[in-house]
């Protein structure tokens, strides 16, 4: 016997020897011998892990203890798939890892996995990071406590597969595959499934192909809440453009012959399925859930008569290779393997330094060749729409759109997303007329809801895409903001650098629309960015900017496989004027794709003054030039920083901008608690204490109302130039005299 054992481990040995199975269900009828026996082993494997586990962190050697046990059944749908077909698994998919495991050469699934449990550097998914189930070349990305949040972006990767096919373009997985994606029946609940499997039927009821396999893992338990009879059955049987496919987890032979039937109908089809999975959870919800808490014993006891490990086992036993004692003496041996290799797991590097942890949040990675510019001809012919106003100066929308002309025929992989933006050209016509220059495989209206939005971003990029997603209003992207936290940036970081979601996702925002719309179209607020680590924010003011950004933007997602928000002003888009109307003073000449582009975190720096430095973007940078031309004729000198980069600030940049300038005004048109300027003005004095004046103008801590209210609690052009006189008192005397 082992040297240390878990008691059930005991107890299954006790029940093999004195004959105490269940009949097995079709006692493995219909499956091949050898695949019977792997199946099983993957099952038996994913239980003592489970177990080892729970010793480990006995011994403070784990750290997470959330298992597979009751939903080994995952392993058959495993084998009923190929190991290039993509799949996002939530944490209860041990067996279905391991499985996938055995579909490859090479792999060494039980020491990677206790890597995982001991949070070993040495970890080949995660480096230790987090446990999680995932493998590059299993085609496994890694997933962590994932309560529906992979759904939108596993129906990403499956529609993104049918776009390679359509598109001859080869990413990550090959045409012919399915992607697949494991839940639980308490997630079915969560809106982000919801939209998900929506999204689904939405595209398949157009006859849009989404090869995409859902398999609901349904326990009936959601921690301490029971899913109510009969709900999953009747939440996924009835979902147009759906096939509902059912299997009970007890009958590891039928559970494989099910799972087959629903792989090959979406393989076939190119359709969606679901494969409502019946399992048992076994153990509580994780090492710390004491069920007795809130479930009677009776009922823990009668589900452990349901264990799906115990009915395997019987249809084992059934096919009279092995005797009860010569089963128990082999499990035995594979038990006191783990944990031998436990113990060496155990005892791998960890990692020691915060520069090792944060090593994966934005990997430096080689530098790719950029993509050729089409040819003159090609590119006279594809702004032939708009050549009356070639050579002329635009507004920043005209300007990003002829960014995104050029950006499309430059990088065949582009692929833009989002809510009426094909013929209607989106709601601001910032991508007007790229539906006819490239297609609507390149150019695609989706469905109203930015979980899904996002999530096909994702998809797309894991496929070797570069999506360019667009939110309508950055007041919408709080509806699916984990999307991005949650999802988008943690990849690289909990895969190692290994996945990666390179994409822009382009948003409309902030303020100073003439009270349009209220706070929703209005929204002065991306604190939800500034905490996400690795993501990159862009923030143009003028048309010129806009042009040199986004491509900068482009080649970050490109080249560095970075997340990228771009923050369009919506009340700069059509803004032509500076001082007076007619003026033309924000009109900006296109910038030819050959223009040198800034560094990251590089400010544009307007004036010499050396007293008193305005640090601002957006609208905020647009209001203080108007300032600036007021005073310029009182006869005071500043100097002006659009900031430009908002995440990350890049602090020495932004010290070389501000040269001798002492008086610093930050304008920050975000609300004063959460903004930007907070964090600036802590680097500013970290960097040099007690050296700058700073003040802040900041909007109030507000929503924004409708109307001419709106202006009452946004920073204005009069209080700039207050605070400006405010901190040159001497330059203000001289002017009064």
């Amino acid at each position: 016997m082992a040297s240390s054992q878990h008691p059930w481990v005991q107890q299954y040995h006790a029940r093999i020897l004195q004959s105490q199975l269940p009949q097995a269900a079709s006692g493995g009828a219909g499956l091949p011998a050898a695949l019977l026996f792997q199946l099983f082993e993957s099952q038996l494997q994913s239980r003592l892990l489970d177990l080892r586990s729970r010793l480990m962190q006995a011994k403070g050697q784990s750290f997470y203890t959330i298992g597979s046990s009751g939903h080994e059944a995952n392993a058959a749908v495993a084998a009923a798939l190929k190991p290039t077909d993509p799949a996002f698994l939530h944490y209860r998919s041990g067996a279905f890892f391991l499985q996938r495991s055995k579909q490859l050469e090479g792999q060494t699934p039980l020491y990677d996995m206790l890597l995982s449990f001991a949070a070993s550097s040495d970890d080949p998914i995660s480096g230790g990071r987090h446990k999680v189930l995932g493998s590059l070349v299993l085609n496994i990305p890694p997933q962590t406590s994932t309560i529906a949040s992979h759904l939108p972006k596993a129906v990403g990767a499956a529609f993104a597969i049918g776009l390679s096919k359509r598109m001859q373009h080869q990413g990550s997985w090959p045409v012919d595959s399915i992607a697949c994606c494991s839940f639980g029946d308490a997630s079915l609940n969560h809106s982000t499934a919801q939209g998900a499997l929506n999204a689904a039927c939405w595209a398949a009821f157009q006859q849009v192909p989404v090869p995409m396999l859902f398999v609901c893992e349904d326990n009936g338990l959601g921690i301490s809440t029971p899913t109510p009879t009969g709900w999953v059955q009747q939440s996924l049987s009835n979902r147009p453009g759906l096939r509902y496919f059912h299997a009970d987890g007890r009958d590891l032979a039928g559970s494989y012959q099910v799972a087959c039937q629903a792989a090959d109908y979406v393989r076939r089809s190119r359709k969606p399925a679901v494969l409502h999975l019946a399992t048992v959870r076994l153990f509580g919800h994780a090492g710390s859930d004491a069920e007795v808490a809130y479930r009677k014993k009776e009922r823990i006891a009668d589900e452990l008569e349901l264990d799906p490990l115990l009915f395997s086992t019987a249809a084992v036993l059934e096919q009279g290779w092995m005797s009860a004692s010569e089963l128990v003496a082999w499990i035995e041996a594979l038990d006191a393997r783990i944990e031998r290799i436990a113990e060496e797991a155990s005892r791998r590097p960890k990692l020691t330094s915060s520069a090792d942890v944060m090593a994966s949040i934005a990997p430096k990675r080689p530098a790719l060749p950029l993509p050729a510019l089409p040819d003159a001809a090609s590119r006279a012919e594809l702004f032939a729409f708009d050549k009356h106003n070639q050579g002329k100066p635009q507004h920043l929308a005209k300007l990003l759109n002829w960014t995104l002309h050029d950006l499309m025929a430059q990088y065949p992989q582009l692929v833009l997303c989002g809510e009426d933006i094909a013929k209607k050209g989106g709601v601001y016509n910032v991508t007007q007329h790229l539906v006819h220059a490239f297609g609507y495989n390149r150019v695609i209206n989706t469905l109203l809801d930015e979980q899904s939005i996002l999530g096909l971003a994702i998809g797309l990029a894991q496929q070797g895409f570069v999506a360019m997603p667009e939110i309508q209003f950055l007041a919408y992207v709080h509806n699916a903001e984990d999307q991005i936290r949650g999802e988008a940036a943690t990849l690289p970081f909990f895969s190692n650098g290994q996945y990666h979601n390179g994409m822009v996702i382009r948003i409309a925002g902030l303020a100073y629309q003439k009270g349009f719309g209220g706070h929703f179209h209005n929204d002065n607020s991306f604190a939800v960015f500034r905490d996400i680590p690795g993501l990159i924010l862009l923030c143009p003011s003028n048309g010129e900017d806009a042009a040199l950004l986004l491509r900068q933007a482009m080649q970050l997602a490109h080249e560095q496989k970075r997340l990228v928000v771009f923050l369009e002003p919506i009340a700069l888009y059509m803004t032509r004027d500076l001082q007076e109307p007619g003026d033309g003073l924000w009109l900006c000449q296109y910038p030819e794709p050959t223009t040198a582009l800034p560094a990251l975190g590089e400010p544009a720096v307007f004036g010499r003054g050396e007293e008193l430095c305005i640090l601002s973007y957006g609208n905020g940078y647009y209001l203080s030039r108007q300032a600036e031309l007021e005073l310029r004729v009182e006869g005071l000198s500043l100097r002006l920083l659009d900031l430009r980069c908002l995440i990350p600030l890049q602090l020495d940049a932004i010290l070389a901008a501000i040269g001798p300038c002492t008086r610093l005004l930050i304008v920050d048109e975000c609300r004063r608690r959460g903004s930007v300027s907070e964090e600036l003005v802590t680097l500013l004095h970290e960097a040099r204490p007690g050296h700058f004046q700073i003040e802040r103008l900041t909007a109030d801590d507000s929503f924004i109302p409708l109307g001419a209210a709106a202006y009452q609690v946004l920073p204005a052009k009069a209080q700039i130039i207050e605070r400006v006189r405010s901190l040159l008192p001497s330059a203000a005397k001289e002017r009064r005299a």
